[in-house]
This record gives structure tokens, sequence and C-alpha cells, in this order.
């Protein structure tokens, strides 16, 4: 995730919204892309009325019971399910909700007006409700067509919070979501969120540095993602658990004896080999970089090519990062029955356009479940078209995001309330000292105890006996 303070100037020309097709093509094309766009796999997936399906959001009039129309969701009638859902988040977010009730009487975020873009879940909506708690006003839309929780969009809205998104967005209904979310009269933010989950960030950091360098980055960044308790935890600890949920949901395959080839052995490829592994898989990795390539091998892996596995490999996953990572070339070549998806980034991992031609047929067997066909009958599973299988087609670990989440928040009060000049037009990372300070938040879920160094012991090591106990170059290295 990204952070930016900012003062943001929208060109009058809209082009780029203008091309919307009609409400019957909206709803066609919703229903194409996603069969199934109000499955949930929580307790609100029970109400979803057939016949509401047949109707785009952007073609209702929704109101709150605060008399609202400033939001666009699937059905605002679920906001009391989504309520459960966040409910049910919060009692795995006791660090994150500790911050918000000892912040709120002193608002730390009063007058900011915080526009975000992220996956719309229970977990999220913790995060956005601390934000409100500690004084901001937000308005939110979401980063991926599949990831938003019906429910928890409703409830949101519900509490006021302006929210642009739903389960199965068509791309046209993506850039009206973001379009209706920024562009409103009377309104301007200030402070910009931005998803940055799992690998896929790399490319994104990169793009800021490289403004940033050039002289063109007009406003502070915090990378909240190379931060150790979002990278070491969320990438890694996440995924390990997600990856399987995500597989079994919608293939219910068995992972004994399975050859699975992971793309990538960065924090994500990490936890999802670790994963697949226990559950008695055989893993492949592939990487570009030799010192994961280095773990991979003393982790016990084996790491290729993919082209020398490609015809004999049941799973592919990626998790680069990078784009056509995975090519029409060699989908052609891989063996009938075999899973594609992506725990990277984006839909950009696989090459899923270059599969949308006269000669394959595309079969929606389940939701988010896509059977490609060719011509001689061989089939190939996609998942999720491609996109974030985890986020897509399962739930993630709670607790996870909870550091996550808490961090997020630590640096929206840091940037928001920093003295002027301590940011500059620049990418920045989170304080080590903010990163102990949410890990210590969570160890009390654990019941752990941390040792204190004696007066001696500080002097000794150099350190201040409150930390950081690290410095800032320190890489907390996990293999399994």
């Amino acid at each position: 995730m990204f952070i930016y303070v900012c003062q943001i100037q929208f060109v009058e020309d809209k082009q780029e919204f203008s091309r919307f097709p009609t409400k019957a093509g909206r709803r066609s094309l919703s229903r194409s892309i996603s069969q199934s766009s109000t499955d949930s796999y929580s307790s609100a997936a029970s109400c979803t009325d057939s016949s509401d399906d047949e109707t785009s959001p952007r073609d209702k009039t929704q109101t709150n019971s605060k008399s609202s129309t400033d939001f666009c969701v699937k059905n605002i009638k679920q906001a009391e399910f989504g309520r459960r859902e966040i409910e049910i988040a919060q009692q795995d977010m006791s660090a994150l909700i500790s911050l918000r009730k000892r912040a709120q009487s002193e608002k730390p975020l009063a007058g900011a007006k915080i526009v975000g873009c992220t996956h719309i879940t229970a977990q999220t909506a913790v995060l956005i409700e601390t934000l409100v708690a500690l004084g901001a006003q937000c308005r939110w839309t979401a980063c991926n067509i599949y990831s938003t929780q019906n429910e928890v969009a409703a409830a949101l809205s519900e509490l006021g919070v302006a929210v642009f998104a739903w389960k199965g967005e068509s791309e046209d209904d993506f850039w009206w979501c973001i379009d209706r979310c920024v562009n409103t009269e009377g309104w301007q933010p200030n402070m910009v969120s931005l998803p940055l989950l799992f690998d896929k960030i790399d490319a994104n950091v990169h793009s800021l540095r490289v403004l940033s360098k050039a002289g063109k980055l007009c406003v502070p960044a915090m990378n909240v993602n190379d931060s150790v308790t979002k990278q070491k935890f969320d990438n890694l600890y996440c995924c390990r658990e997600s990856i399987l949920d995500g597989l079994k949901r919608t293939t219910d395959v068995m992972f004994g004896g399975k050859q699975v080839v992971v793309c990538g052995y960065g924090e994500v490829g990490k936890g999802c080999s670790a994963a697949l592994k226990a559950l008695g898989a055989i893993v492949y990795i592939t990487e570009i970089d030799p010192i994961c390539a280095l773990q991979a091998c003393m982790d016990g892996f084996r790491v290729v090519k993919l082209n020398e596995v490609i015809r004999l490999v049941d799973v592919i996953i990626t998790c680069t990062g990078n784009k056509n990572v995975v090519t029409r070339d060699q989908l052609d070549r891989m063996k009938n029955g075999s899973i594609v998806c992506n725990m990277g980034h984006s839909n950009t991992e696989i090459d899923v356009a270059s599969l949308r031609t006269p000669e394959l047929t595309w079969e929606r067997v389940r939701s988010q479940v896509d059977h490609v066909i060719w011509p001689d009958g061989k089939r190939v599973i996609l998942l999720a078209e491609g996109r974030l299988l985890n986020l897509s087609c399962s739930t993630v670990p709670t607790f996870v995001l909870s550091i996550t989440a808490t961090t997020q928040a630590l640096a929206l009060i840091e940037l928001y309330n920093a003295p002027e000049g301590r940011y500059k037009q620049d990418v920045y990372l989170l304080p080590k000292k903010m990163d102990e300070y949410v890990a210590s938040l969570h160890l009390a879920t654990f019941d752990a105890h941390l040792t204190e160094l004696s007066d001696e012991q500080a002097k000794y090591l150099g350190l201040n006996k409150n930390g950081p106990f690290k410095p800032n170059y320190y890489r907390y290295v996990c293999t399994f």
C-alpha cells in the first residue's frame, strides 16, 4: 500500500470515462465476466436476490438511513449482514481497535480527506472506520473487480462512507467507480490510499522512485509495503494460508503428489511454496534473482525454467509482480486439466488476453472458475481470470491484515501530522520504531512477553532500551 499527502488536480477532459456501454450492454458484460457477481463467502450471500443481479448498481438509486445517495453498491439492504462481518473481523484486529481507542479523543486525522482505492473487505472496513473515528472524511472504491465483499460495501455506505464498488464489476464499471469516488463537487482529497498487496507492488514502487529521481513526484509518498510489518507478515504468512484456501474453494484439488510451479520466490512465493510442500505437493520454483533462487534451493526446492517443466506440471502459480510470466505458447503446451492462477500483480502475470481468441472456448463452471477449451478438447482451468486468487476467490487471515492495517493507519497519521518540511516530494519508508510499535501491539494476542535489556546490555549493544532494536538496513529473513 502507498499513502500520499497530496493536492490533486483533475483533468477536465474525461474521455477516459465517456466510453461506457449501454445499460443492457453493461449488464451483459458484467454477467459474462462474473456469472455470480454477488457470490460471497459470508452470511450475506444468502440474502442475495437473484432478480437484483439483472440490474447494474449504476442503474439503481439507493438511499441509506441518513437519506444519502452518495454511494454505489450492489445492495444497501445488505448493510446489516456487512456489519456482522465487520464485527467478526474486529475480534481478530484488537491492535487496530486499541489504536483507535487510544487516539480517538485526539482526532489526529481531523481535516484529512482521504480517497482510497483498495480491496473492500471486512478487514479493510475496520481500517476505514478507524480512520473515520480518528477524524478523517473518507471516500472509497475498489482496486479489484472481484475482491469486493458486497455486504461490507453496503455497511460502509450505511455508516456514511461514500463507497463505489461491487463484486463483479466490468472494466468500464471499475473506471466509472473511480471517477465517481474522486470527482465530487465541493470535496477535494488531500490524502490518497492505494493498494499495494503482495509482490505486485514492486512495479509501482519502482515507478514512484523513477518519478522522484526525475523531480516529477509532486507529493510525499509513504511506502508502507516495504515496511517490515507489511512485507514480512502480510506477504508471507497471509499467502501461506490463503493460497490453499483459494485453490480448495475453486477446484477441490488434492495437493498430495501434484507437481506445482511457483513463479517467483519473494515473500509471496515463499509462503505459497511452504504451504504446498507441507501438503505433499512437488514444488518447482522459477526465479530471475540468484539470491532468491539460492534460498529456494536451500529450502529444498528445485529451481527450473518454466519451459523445462511446462508439459509436466499440474498447477502454475505466479507471484512475481511482472507481466507475461506465463505466455500463450506455454499455455498451449500445458496438459489437460492443468490449473493456472495468480497471487501477484493484478492481471498481467498470465497472458489472459491471448486466450480470448475465436479458436478457444471459455466455459464458466463456477464463480471465478473458467475452463479454457482448446480445439482438441484440452482444458486449462483459469482462476479469477488471472487476477489475485486469494482476494477474488476466498478470504485472507484477519489477524495478518490487522498488522498491515495498523501500519497503514500509523503511516497516515505520521504523514498528516508531520511538521512542514519533514517529508519532501519523495518516497519514504516507515520509521523502524513505528514498525516495532505495530509488532508490539499484536504480541498480547499470543500472551507473548518481551525480554528487556539491562542498562549494561543496552550500552554494550549501543541501543536505546526502548528501541529501535535493528538498523534500517537489517533484513528479517525468513525461509522454510
